[in-house]
């Protein structure tokens, strides 16, 4: 998962305008993409200068305080993320994004959503040719292979080369070399660069906030600053939706504004199709639709394929409620809630351990008694994963299809041992979990409500469904 954010202020912004507190604000927004950690950086603009670092280990309001924020006053663009691991060590500050790399054309600070498949291979090449890495991260690989490649270039164009922000070629050999799974947002002293794989399978989005106060040129019409993020959730009010990085693109954010600059030859489209069953947050926009009509779709689509008589339909809270709201309009069946989910605790799917999230379903949920007894209940969630979440609870129907293989590009499964679909079937999972029974949604089904209503041409939609049906968008080395 992860969350990944960019803001680059635009030449018409105020000298007064800091970026600082919006950045903030967003990583905010984009906490439910991870809770392990969190971080800021800035640049003033200046080549040669340094960067503003603000790190931390837990929630973005225990990270940043009106100090550290007021470190990053005088920054003119900031790269930020929140880290949900898979791979790497957990809890060492050195894994901490975006990560921040000397190179011989300055400094660069890079933040990634995504896992690089088979990424061993690149690894063991970069350890042989002499360069030395401080974690096991993808996301470190792939500052240093990016760095690699800016001395390679700037050694063929000989001494009176002339370093500037521009890593365009760099960033487009980069890409050429590592295929899945990854959205980058690469800042420079001057610029932000946003990247995604040539099958688009982590999201990333563009947009352009305005201000309705006067600016230097007098237009109000004229955008205070560009922004960049993993969901369209994280852009502030007044932000005017601009585009989805292209499956990969590579695209450059400057003062001047957001533009195209190298695309490469497309690759069968597979973006991850759990981004809208659980991933996402529910008013965030992929594919020219909204999340929450997605999720709905699949609730009236699982009402079609699974009917059972109930007296009412309720939710595990909160990312299968709107599922729930569509079982309960094509079943007619009315929905009452019957769990109660105590806010103050996180999502137990990302926490790093199978015991932590354990804990943490014990905490999350209480009952609503007098809604429960003497009633015939069907119970809908969004997806049944490890089973944690399930062992408190009872009926089931589940809004998207039995998870029963691994996931190798940014999600914490790593083994079919962990999936309790990939091991029992449906009657044995009632029994494991103590419901009357338990009907997935068809993989037919998620994806006829998926492309129902995008707003893409037919040839452009395309989803990884691996973790459903086995079958990855590339060979993965076992």
């Amino acid at each position: 998962m992860c969350g990944i954010l960019g803001i680059v202020l635009s030449e018409n912004a105020q000298d007064s305008t800091s970026i600082a507190p919006m950045a903030v604000d967003c990583l905010t927004a984009l906490q439910h993409r991870g809770t392990e950690s969190s971080g800021l950086v800035g640049t003033n603009g200046c080549f040669n200068d340094h960067f503003e670092i603000v790190k931390g280990h837990g929630l973005v309001r225990d990270v940043y305080s009106n100090e550290s924020i007021g470190a990053l006053k005088d920054s003119i663009a900031v790269v930020g993320h929140n880290r949900y691991s898979t791979a790497g060590m957990k809890n060492a500050i050195n894994c901490v994004q975006p990560f921040v790399l000397y190179t011989a054309a300055g400094l660069i600070a890079v933040a990634h959503n995504g896992e690089l498949v088979n990424a061993h291979r690149s690894r063991d090449k970069i350890l042989r040719s002499g360069v030395g890495l401080s974690t096991d991260t993808d996301s470190e690989l792939i500052g240093q292979i990016i760095s690699k490649t800016i001395a390679q270039n700037i050694k063929c164009r000989g001494e009176n080369y002339e370093i500037s922000g521009d890593i365009s070629k760099e960033l487009a050999a980069t890409m050429s070399a590592i295929e899945l799974s990854y959205s980058l947002v690469v800042m420079t002293y001057d610029r932000i660069y946003a990247i995604r794989d040539p099958y688009g399978n982590r999201p990333l989005s563009i947009g352009q906030i305005f201000s309705t106060k006067k600016q230097k040129n007098g237009n109000v019409n004229s955008p205070l600053s560009f922004i960049v993020a993993s969901e369209t959730c994280a852009f502030p009010a007044g932000t005017k939706f601009h585009s989805e990085v292209e499956a990969g693109e590579l695209i450059e954010i400057s003062k001047t504004g957001v533009k195209s600059i190298w695309q490469m030859v497309p690759k069968p489209k597979a973006f991850c199709i759990f981004e809208y069953v659980y991933f996402a947050r529910a008013d965030s926009m992929f594919e020219g639709q909204q999340v929450h009509g997605v999720r709905e779709e699949c609730g009236k689509i699982l009402a079609i394929e699974s009917p059972i008589e109930v007296d009412i339909v309720s939710t595990v809270p909160d990312s299968a409620t709107a599922a729930t709201l569509g079982y309960s309009l094509q079943s007619k069946v009315p929905y009452e809630p019957v769990l109660y989910r105590n806010v103050y605790v996180g999502r137990s799917f990302i926490q790093p351990n199978n015991e932590m999230r354990q804990t943490a379903v014990t905490r999350k949920f209480g009952v609503l008694k007098d809604n429960v007894v003497d009633k015939r209940i069907v119970l809908i969630d969004d997806s049944i994963v490890r089973g944690n979440t399930m062992r408190i609870i009872v009926h089931l129907r589940i809004a998207s299809p039995p998870l029963r293989y691994p996931c190798y590009m940014g999600i914490n499964i790593a083994s079919k041992n962990e999936l309790i679909a990939s091991n029992l079937d449906e009657n044995e999972i009632a029994e494991s979990l103590g419901a009357d029974s338990v009907k997935y949604l068809t993989l037919e089904g998620l994806e006829k409500a998926v492309q129902k209503n995008a707003k893409l041409p037919t040839e452009s939609i395309g989803h990884c469904v691996a973790c459903l049906n086995g079958k990855y968008p590339i060979s993965i080395d076992f």
